[in-house]
């Protein structure tokens, strides 16, 4: 199943996403959920019947119920999260970016995967991307994808942690790369360098869609594996070419990890972290190592960012700047 979230009559409405037409969810079957994160919260309840009326509009019962997807506001397919994890799964994209900044690859990435928090409440979906004069000092896209968790769970064994998976979405872990570094030289972050925006979207994919796409996972690793390519266009110039199989940890152990003592619950977010060539970070750096001539590129205002995955379809966004002009970084105390 293809699911999505739409503003409908100011409220957020959840929908079937078939051949480019949703169909309200409660309207075609009276039992379910309106809202995505109603159908987190009953996913076991619900699911097998979602699955019968997916195939039902594959089989075209309900055409009469069909809203083009062009003619919708689409949201975050989880508009409103109980919480947003990010992981740091690709060795590519680690190494890499620790090469190009002097640094060695550290024994502790094939120990156990790790994440950080972000801001849940910045969750977005397609669209603008609002951002402040701080941003744009050296702001940059992230290519990701994310779970998104669909029954409570804790201490939860990477053996078993695939069925706590309702599906997979692409993810675009915005960075604002100044603030980032600066907070991080005090030991602490990354915070307010990414928490303006995280993309998701388009539709949240779940996993029956998605098992001609599986994979094995890397040897002596536990846990579903997806072998779905990934790729980045900036104003339709692609900049990103890698693969979500490449993935050193798997989402099944990185639940393991997150759930330590901890309980997750249905609509956390948590995403791969970025993979091989999927940011401008990395790009950069490894472009400069290799021509000290080389121009770095970051987003800028009016820019088109488009992140495409397959089986998980195109995200797109358009960098605007807001009207308010208040710098933070001109705050800083020189004592």
């Amino acid at each position: 199943m293809r699911l999505v979230s739409y503003l409908n009559e100011g409220h957020d409405q959840l929908a079937f996403l078939v051949n480019g037409n949703l169909y309200n969810a409660d309207m075609v079957h009276p039992d379910l959920p309106s809202s995505m994160n109603m159908l987190l919260n009953y996913w076991e309840d619900s699911f097998a019947a979602a699955q019968l009326v997916d195939r039902a509009i594959k089989d075209g019962r309900f055409a009469q119920h069909a809203i083009p997807v062009d003619a919708v506001e689409l949201l975050a397919p989880v508009p409103f999260p109980s919480s947003c994890r990010d992981g740091y799964a690709f060795r590519q994209h680690v190494e890499t970016a620790r090469r190009n900044r002097g640094a060695q690859m550290i024994p502790e990435f094939d120990q156990y995967p790790i994440f950080y928090f972000t801001n849940h409440h910045s969750i977005q979906g397609p669209g603008a991307v609002k951002c402040m004069p701080d941003h744009f000092e050296k702001l940059d896209f992230e290519l990701e994808v994310a779970i998104v968790i669909s029954k409570a769970g804790r201490n939860i064994k990477a053996a078993d942690a695939d069925e706590y998976i309702a599906g997979l979405m692409i993810m675009n872990d915005m960075s604002a790369r100044r603030l980032q570094m600066e907070e991080m030289l005090l030991n602490l972050g990354p915070a307010k360098g990414k928490d303006f925006a995280t993309v998701t979207g388009p539709c949240l994919v779940t996993l029956d869609e998605l098992e001609q796409y599986e994979t094995a996972a890397p040897e002596n690793h536990t846990g579903k594996n997806w072998q779905l390519g990934m790729k980045c266009f900036v104003n339709g110039k692609q900049v990103s070419d890698g693969n979500l199989a490449d993935m050193n940890w798997t989402f099944a152990e990185i639940i393991e990890r997150c759930s330590y003592g901890v309980t997750l619950y249905p609509g956390d977010i948590i995403g791969s972290g970025t993979v091989g060539t999927g940011c401008f970070l990395e790009l950069n750096g490894t472009g400069k190592l290799q021509d000290a001539g080389y121009q770095e590129q970051w987003l800028q205002e009016g820019d088109v960012v488009e992140l495409e995955v397959d089986g998980l379809g195109k995200l797109s966004n358009t960098i605007v700047r807001e009207e308010e002009d208040f710098s933070i970084l001109s705050l800083k105390k020189n004592i």
